[in-house]
């Protein structure tokens, strides 16, 4: 799987803490999947994306919603960049396509997904985009891993409460 792009960071792609002395707004970013191989889509997910300050743990998790589908794995990732939400969204598509990810079933099985979570000081709602995520709130998958990265945002009360069942399996 090949981006070619100038907003691709090879030098962060990995790291459990990189520093958050680089410039450009606090973004966290959920990364899964549950087709093929799915740490190493996980791992050049990472590696794809922009200013990666942070990795969480790896997680397994049960699907949340759609058709019945094999288990989930899960990272959250904290950025800071100075890229636009509309880019950051295309970069993500990008990303995805890379992994070769097909849309054919809402929630359905996919190679890789990568969804924008929440940026310092936006909130946005249009037709494509919803920042922060409207759901992200109520999904263990999203939250248990956030809370390894963000535990200014997310609380051990509300990684209780999510749906979904999750298990921490270590560094990706």
């Amino acid at each position: 799987m090949t981006l070619h792009s100038a907003d691709r960071n090879d030098s962060t792609a990995g790291k459990r803490a990189v520093g958050d002395d680089a410039g450009g707004r606090r973004v966290f970013m959920s990364l899964g999947s549950n087709m093929g191989d799915r740490r190493t889509h996980l791992r050049q997910g990472v590696e794809m994306l922009p200013g990666v300050v942070a990795v969480s743990p790896l997680y397994e998790t049960d699907p949340v919603g759609g058709p019945s589908q094999e288990a989930f794995l899960n990272v959250a990732v904290e950025l800071r960049t100075d890229l636009e939400p509309t880019r950051l969204l295309g970069l993500c598509h990008r990303i995805e396509s890379a992994a070769e990810r097909v849309r054919e079933q809402r929630w359905g099985p996919r190679t890789l997904d990568v969804d924008i979570i929440w940026m310092e000081g936006i909130e946005l709602d249009t037709d494509r985009l919803t920042i922060p995520h409207p759901r992200w709130t109520q999904r263990r998958f999203v939250l248990a891993p956030m809370r390894d990265l963000a535990p200014d945002l997310v609380s051990e009360s509300d990684v209780r409460f999510g749906e979904g069942t999750v298990q921490r399996l270590g560094e990706l």
